[in-house]
């Protein structure tokens, strides 16, 4: 079974199993309303905190991370993601929010979230603050426990990625993520049974995996709609289902 053509998407490995499906319909398709605007983010996230932890059950052995998940207004909102270096040793070309692990010099995880952004994408963070946060997420690849900060940004900001790090910064309208021929969600089975995959396929790039579900998340949040993010139902991810 083959992934459906799209003419978007980029150059990220996809590490999709033998065994996959395709899933649901974003959790907006039906809404009648899908304009997202900055007021609507500002009364869904402020002073929100994490519900709890997505991604894989943790160890205990994950390392912390914070990423910054920052929004501005320029005629319509827009989210700040990169893309990360060819040059990197692991997950090449693929598009997450600015962020990093914790360092001791940290006081707190929003101060790790303001640090490693300003040193990927040189963004002043002097003085911003943050609105809310999103659910914290265990990833598989990298063992960390990533936290998300969401932020309200007062205007565009002039931005100089780091090369080393940085093959790009994408400036990527709410409004084009949630067209219905950006979302794709599959079913993987893994060892520990069928998981939900989310995927947004943007223009020259792939977004998924963690943050692609904070994306999931921040969306069907400021949309005020029910969503289980990803999760499939308990009998189903432990038994799954014969592929079509």
């Amino acid at each position: 079974m083959e992934p459906q053509k799209n003419p978007r998407g980029g150059m990220q490995v996809i590490p999709r199993p033998k065994s996959w499906r395709l899933g649901d319909a974003s959790p907006w398709f039906k809404s009648k309303d899908k304009n997202i605007e900055i007021p609507l983010v500002v009364e869904a996230l402020t002073n929100r905190v994490p519900a709890g932890i997505r991604g894989r059950i943790p160890t205990g052995e994950e390392r912390d991370a914070a990423v910054l998940v920052g929004i501005y207004d320029e005629d319509e909102p827009y989210l700040i993601l990169t893309r990360r270096s060819k040059n990197l040793s692991s997950h090449r070309h693929e598009v997450s929010f600015p962020g990093g692990r914790v360092e001791d010099s940290d006081h707190d995880l929003w101060a790790t979230a303001c640090r490693e952004s300003n040193e990927e994408i040189g963004i002043q963070t002097e003085g911003l603050k943050p609105l809310g946060r999103l659910d914290s997420i265990v990833t598989v690849g990298s063992r960390s426990l990533i936290h998300p900060f969401v932020t309200v940004l007062p205007k565009r900001p002039n931005l100089e990625p780091n090369a080393s790090e940085v093959e790009k910064v994408l400036h990527v309208p709410l409004s084009e993520l949630l067209l219905d021929e950006v979302w794709r969600e599959e079913e993987w089975e893994l060892p520990n049974g069928w998981v939900s995959i989310t995927f947004f396929e943007l223009e020259g790039d792939t977004v998924w995996g963690a943050t692609a579900l904070m994306i999931r998340q921040l969306l069907t949040l400021s949309l005020g709609l029910p969503d289980n993010l990803g999760r499939l139902p308990k009998e189903e991810s432990e038994n799954g289902k014969k592929l079509q």
